[in-house]
């Protein structure tokens, strides 16, 4: 399995440290063909690990530097609850969303990948947040903004993918496997995000 970095600190895929998933393996086949997601799909995405491999950086660097960091309301949640920058914390949550990248495309979706996407959720709830990176920032982040910023990811990693001379049909063939990809992962993020908000008195779901 690729890897972005030999160190990347708080990832645990695949470790003991994170709890099993609520979602069952049979749970998550009925939400493949809710989502259409097929065995192509899967066939697509490994395509897609394979261009986007030496791409992770520059495209994080777009999502978070290029996008992000012009979005108050989003980029508030890698500072201080009085805005100032945590560069370490945006340093090494920079190369866990790489590595998400690769995760996406590259991992077999199996009881690991499950466990692990119930654990991206929790560390953007009040129960998790800050906790991996020991940091002060933001309590939360709401449900919306996540679902909302879904949409961009899908729209700029179309030029990753076209950039290595794939055929028009691969391209698009490994955007709609991203893109079915994501679309599940926000369905299983939604989950914990639930499960946090009957537990705490934040406001992750609904507030605006």
């Amino acid at each position: 399995m690729n890897k972005v970095a030999e160190v990347i600190p708080a990832y645990t895929y695949g470790t003991t440290e994170i709890a099993k998933s609520s979602v069952s393996l049979d749970e998550l086949e009925k939400l493949k063909a809710s989502a259409g997601f097929t065995a192509q799909d899967e066939h697509f995405l490994h395509m897609a690990g394979e261009v986007l491999a030496d791409q992770t950086q520059q495209i994080v660097a777009q999502w978070r530097s290029g996008i992000i960091a012009s979005i108050p309301n989003l980029a508030r949640h890698s500072r201080t609850p009085e805005g100032e920058p945590i560069p370490e914390y945006l340093g090494q949550s920079n190369l866990r969303f790489q590595q998400w990248i690769l995760d996406t495309c590259l991992r077999p979706y199996d009881q690991d990948w499950l466990n692990y996407q119930q654990e991206i959720a929790l560390r953007h709830t009040s129960l998790k947040k800050n906790q991996a990176d020991g940091v002060r920032s933001t309590a939360f982040v709401p449900f919306h903004d996540i679902v909302a910023f879904v949409a961009v990811m899908n729209e700029t990693i179309k030029p990753y993918l076209a950039s290595k001379g794939n055929t028009e049909e691969e391209v698009a063939g490994m955007h709609l496997a991203w893109c079915r990809s994501l679309q599940m992962q926000i369905a299983l993020w939604s989950r914990p995000y639930f499960d946090a908000a009957q537990k705490s008195s934040d406001h992750s779901i609904n507030e605006w």
